[in-house]
Protein backbone atom coordinates (compact mmCIF):
# COMPACT_ATOMS: atom_id res chain seq x y z
CA UNK A 1 0.00 0.00 0.00
CA UNK A 2 2.35 2.37 0.86
CA UNK A 3 4.23 2.11 -2.34
CA UNK A 4 1.51 2.40 -4.57
CA UNK A 5 0.89 5.71 -2.68
CA UNK A 6 4.46 6.84 -3.32
CA UNK A 7 4.09 5.74 -6.83
CA UNK A 8 0.36 8.13 -6.84
CA UNK A 9 2.63 11.04 -5.91
CA UNK A 10 5.49 10.32 -8.29
CA UNK A 11 3.20 10.11 -11.24
CA UNK A 12 0.47 13.43 -10.14
CA UNK A 13 3.69 15.68 -11.09
CA UNK A 14 3.85 14.53 -14.98
CA UNK A 15 0.52 15.45 -15.69
CA UNK A 16 0.81 18.83 -13.43
CA UNK A 17 3.84 19.53 -15.86
CA UNK A 18 2.23 18.45 -19.16
CA UNK A 19 -0.87 20.86 -18.41
CA UNK A 20 1.80 23.44 -17.67
CA UNK A 21 3.76 22.89 -21.25
CA UNK A 22 0.51 23.21 -22.95
CA UNK A 23 -0.54 26.10 -20.86
CA UNK A 24 2.55 28.20 -21.62
CA UNK A 25 2.68 26.85 -24.85
CA UNK A 26 -0.81 28.22 -25.78
CA UNK A 27 0.43 31.41 -23.92
CA UNK A 28 3.30 31.56 -25.95
CA UNK A 29 1.68 31.02 -29.07
CA UNK A 30 -0.37 34.37 -28.39
CA UNK A 31 2.23 36.49 -27.37
CA UNK A 32 3.52 35.31 -31.32
CA UNK A 33 0.49 36.70 -32.87
CA UNK A 34 -0.06 39.76 -30.49
CA UNK A 35 3.65 40.73 -31.84
CA UNK A 36 3.01 39.82 -34.98
CA UNK A 37 0.06 41.48 -35.65
CA UNK A 38 0.20 44.90 -33.42
CA UNK A 39 2.43 47.71 -33.79
CA UNK A 40 3.44 51.35 -34.41
CA UNK A 41 2.15 50.34 -38.53
CA UNK A 42 -1.29 49.45 -38.74
CA UNK A 43 -1.73 46.40 -40.41
CA UNK A 44 -4.95 44.01 -41.12
CA UNK A 45 -4.21 40.67 -39.58
CA UNK A 46 -6.03 39.02 -42.93
CA UNK A 47 -2.68 40.28 -44.98
CA UNK A 48 -0.51 39.69 -42.69
CA UNK A 49 -1.52 35.90 -42.51
CA UNK A 50 -1.26 36.27 -46.44
CA UNK A 51 1.94 37.46 -46.54
CA UNK A 52 2.89 34.55 -44.29
CA UNK A 53 1.34 31.79 -46.77
CA UNK A 54 2.83 33.74 -49.90
CA UNK A 55 6.48 33.23 -48.95
CA UNK A 56 5.87 28.99 -48.69
CA UNK A 57 6.86 27.56 -51.03
CA UNK A 58 4.79 26.73 -53.52
CA UNK A 59 2.57 29.29 -52.56
CA UNK A 60 1.42 32.50 -54.77
CA UNK A 61 -1.12 34.26 -53.16
CA UNK A 62 -1.17 38.46 -53.18
CA UNK A 63 -1.48 39.42 -49.82
CA UNK A 64 -2.57 43.10 -50.95
CA UNK A 65 0.93 44.61 -48.52
CA UNK A 66 2.61 47.50 -49.95
CA UNK A 67 6.52 47.08 -49.61
CA UNK A 68 7.31 49.35 -46.73
CA UNK A 69 4.55 46.93 -44.15
CA UNK A 70 6.08 44.04 -45.67
CA UNK A 71 9.33 45.16 -44.73
CA UNK A 72 7.95 46.04 -41.18
CA UNK A 73 6.77 42.20 -41.16
CA UNK A 74 9.93 40.74 -42.17
CA UNK A 75 12.60 42.93 -40.77
CA UNK A 76 10.90 44.11 -38.32
CA UNK A 77 8.44 41.88 -36.63
CA UNK A 78 9.36 38.61 -36.76
CA UNK A 79 12.71 38.95 -36.02
CA UNK A 80 12.16 40.47 -33.00
CA UNK A 81 9.75 37.74 -32.77
CA UNK A 82 12.62 34.98 -33.13
CA UNK A 83 15.08 36.78 -31.23
CA UNK A 84 12.94 37.04 -28.33
CA UNK A 85 12.23 33.44 -28.48
CA UNK A 86 15.61 32.45 -28.27
CA UNK A 87 16.85 34.50 -25.59
CA UNK A 88 13.47 33.76 -23.90
CA UNK A 89 14.70 30.30 -24.02
CA UNK A 90 17.72 30.43 -23.06
CA UNK A 91 17.33 32.48 -19.91
CA UNK A 92 14.50 29.45 -19.23
CA UNK A 93 17.62 26.71 -19.64
CA UNK A 94 20.07 29.31 -17.65
CA UNK A 95 17.47 29.55 -14.62
CA UNK A 96 16.42 26.17 -14.55
CA UNK A 97 20.34 25.23 -14.93
CA UNK A 98 20.76 27.43 -11.43
CA UNK A 99 18.15 25.41 -9.90
CA UNK A 100 18.76 21.64 -10.55
CA UNK A 101 22.45 22.24 -9.37
CA UNK A 102 21.73 24.47 -6.20
CA UNK A 103 18.01 22.49 -5.65
CA UNK A 104 16.95 25.74 -4.58
CA UNK A 105 13.83 27.93 -6.54
CA UNK A 106 15.20 31.06 -5.39
CA UNK A 107 18.52 30.27 -7.82
CA UNK A 108 20.08 33.65 -9.18
CA UNK A 109 22.74 35.16 -11.72
CA UNK A 110 24.20 36.62 -8.12
CA UNK A 111 25.19 33.01 -6.44
CA UNK A 112 28.06 31.98 -8.43
CA UNK A 113 29.24 35.70 -9.18
CA UNK A 114 28.23 36.61 -12.45
CA UNK A 115 26.47 39.67 -12.25
CA UNK A 116 28.87 40.63 -10.64
CA UNK A 117 31.77 39.62 -12.92
CA UNK A 118 29.45 41.25 -16.13
CA UNK A 119 29.66 44.62 -13.71
CA UNK A 120 33.10 44.62 -13.57
CA UNK A 121 33.72 43.76 -17.81
CA UNK A 122 31.29 46.60 -19.08
CA UNK A 123 33.07 48.68 -15.94
CA UNK A 124 36.14 48.22 -17.62
CA UNK A 125 34.96 49.06 -21.30
CA UNK A 126 33.32 51.72 -20.22
CA UNK A 127 36.34 53.58 -18.37
CA UNK A 128 38.72 52.38 -21.22
CA UNK A 129 36.52 54.09 -23.99
CA UNK A 130 36.15 50.99 -25.56
CA UNK A 131 32.02 51.58 -25.66
CA UNK A 132 32.24 54.01 -28.72
CA UNK A 133 29.75 51.37 -30.76
CA UNK A 134 31.16 52.03 -33.96
CA UNK A 135 31.67 48.54 -35.99
CA UNK A 136 30.16 45.75 -36.20
CA UNK A 137 30.69 44.42 -32.83
CA UNK A 138 29.84 46.83 -29.43
CA UNK A 139 32.77 46.47 -26.70
CA UNK A 140 29.87 46.49 -23.78
CA UNK A 141 28.35 43.16 -24.26
CA UNK A 142 31.25 41.35 -24.79
CA UNK A 143 33.33 42.48 -22.21
CA UNK A 144 30.05 41.80 -19.77
CA UNK A 145 30.05 38.35 -21.01
CA UNK A 146 34.12 37.57 -20.68
CA UNK A 147 33.85 39.44 -17.19
CA UNK A 148 30.93 36.96 -15.99
CA UNK A 149 32.60 33.73 -17.56
CA UNK A 150 36.02 34.55 -15.51
CA UNK A 151 34.02 35.05 -11.98
CA UNK A 152 31.90 31.73 -12.77
CA UNK A 153 35.51 30.29 -13.39
CA UNK A 154 37.06 31.12 -10.47
CA UNK A 155 34.27 30.72 -8.14
CA UNK A 156 34.19 27.00 -9.41
CA UNK A 157 38.32 26.91 -9.07
CA UNK A 158 37.77 28.15 -5.73
CA UNK A 159 35.03 25.90 -5.25
CA UNK A 160 36.74 23.10 -6.52
CA UNK A 161 39.61 23.46 -4.05
CA UNK A 162 38.26 23.62 -0.89
CA UNK A 163 37.32 20.07 -1.15
CA UNK A 164 38.11 16.97 -3.24
CA UNK A 165 34.43 17.01 -4.60
CA UNK A 166 32.56 20.44 -5.52
CA UNK A 167 30.00 20.62 -3.25
CA UNK A 168 26.29 23.09 -3.75
CA UNK A 169 27.85 24.91 -0.05
CA UNK A 170 31.45 25.29 -1.05
CA UNK A 171 30.00 26.86 -4.81
CA UNK A 172 27.81 29.11 -2.85
CA UNK A 173 30.82 30.21 -0.47
CA UNK A 174 33.13 30.88 -3.15
CA UNK A 175 30.50 32.68 -5.47
CA UNK A 176 29.72 35.12 -2.68
CA UNK A 177 33.52 35.74 -1.80
CA UNK A 178 34.10 36.20 -6.38
CA UNK A 179 31.06 38.22 -6.06
CA UNK A 180 32.15 40.35 -3.12
CA UNK A 181 35.84 40.94 -4.58
CA UNK A 182 34.06 41.84 -8.11
CA UNK A 183 31.89 44.63 -6.82
CA UNK A 184 34.78 45.84 -4.52
CA UNK A 185 36.88 46.17 -7.75
CA UNK A 186 33.92 47.57 -9.85
CA UNK A 187 33.45 50.11 -7.02
CA UNK A 188 37.25 51.24 -7.08
CA UNK A 189 37.64 51.39 -10.90
CA UNK A 190 35.65 54.60 -11.13
CA UNK A 191 36.38 56.50 -7.97
CA UNK A 192 40.10 56.46 -8.97
CA UNK A 193 39.38 57.67 -12.42
CA UNK A 194 37.72 60.40 -11.05
CA UNK A 195 40.73 60.95 -8.72
CA UNK A 196 42.89 61.43 -11.83
CA UNK A 197 40.60 63.78 -13.71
Amino acid sequence: MANNKKQQQQEAPAELTLGLVAGASLILFASILVSLLFGPVSIRPDRIFLEILDRLPGISIDSGLSTIQEAIVWDVRLPRIILGLIVGGLLAVAGASYQGVFRNPLADPYLLGVAAGAGLGATIAIVSGATNGEGMFDALPIAAFLGSAVAVAITLAVGGAVGRSTSTASLLLAGVAVASLFTAIQTYIPKSENQRH
